[in-house]
C-alpha cells in the first residue's frame, strides 16, 4: 500500500501540497501523506474520526484476497465470529499498530480530538444514520457529532 500512495502522490503531484515542515524532517517526504508522520504538523483544530477495525483496510490491505490464494481469511472477513483466533490476534495486532500510531496526537495535540470506536465499518460520516441515528456508535453516550463538541 505505501507504494501505492507513493504512486499516488507521484501522480496527482501531491508533494508540493503536503506540510512543508514535515517533508523537510522526512527523508522520504511521501511518508508526510500518512497521518501518523503528517499529525504532529497540523496546527489548526483536528478531529479524526475512525474505526480501529476499517472494514476497507481490512479487505485490501491486511487480508486482500490475492494475498490469500488458499482462502484462509475467506470466512473470516464474510463473518467476523467465523474467525480463528490466530485471526482474531492478528485484528487485534492491527487495531494496536492503529492506535500507537495515533498516541502522539493522543497525547499531545491540545487542538484536537479523536472518535476511534471498534466498529466494522468505513466512511462513518457520509449519512445522517450513522451520525445521529439510534444506533450510532458512542462514546461516554456521546454520538459522533457530539463528541467533538
Amino acid at each position: 500500500m505505501r507504494y501505492f500512495f507513493k504512486s499516488l502522490v507521484t501522480l496527482q503531484g501531491i508533494e508540493q501540497n503536503l506540510n512543508e515542515n514535515c517533508t523537510s524532517a522526512l527523508s522520504d517526504p511521501d511518508l508526510c501523506f500518512f497521518p501518523q508522520y503528517a499529525l504532529k504538523y497540523i496546527s489548526t483544530p483536528y478531529f479524526i474520526l475512525n474505526s480501529a477495525y476499517d472494514v476497507f483496510q481490512f479487505h485490501h490491505i491486511l487480508a486482500p484476497p490475492s494475498a490469500d490464494p488458499l482462502g484462509y481469511w475467506s470466512h473470516c472477513r464474510v463473518n467476523k465470529s467465523a474467525c480463528t483466533p490466530a485471526q482474531i490476534n492478528t485484528l487485534q495486532g492491527f487495531r494496536l499498530s492503529m492506535l500507537a500510531a495515533l498516541k502522539p496526537f493522543y497525547f499531545y495535540s491540545k487542538r484536537g480530538g479523536m472518535f476511534i470506536n471498534s466498529c466494522f465499518a468505513h466512511c462513518q460520516s457520509e449519512s445522517q444514520e450513522t451520525w445521529f441515528g439510534d444506533d450510532s456508535p458512542r462514546i461516554n453516550k456521546k454520538t459522533i457529532p457530539r463528541s467533538s463538541w
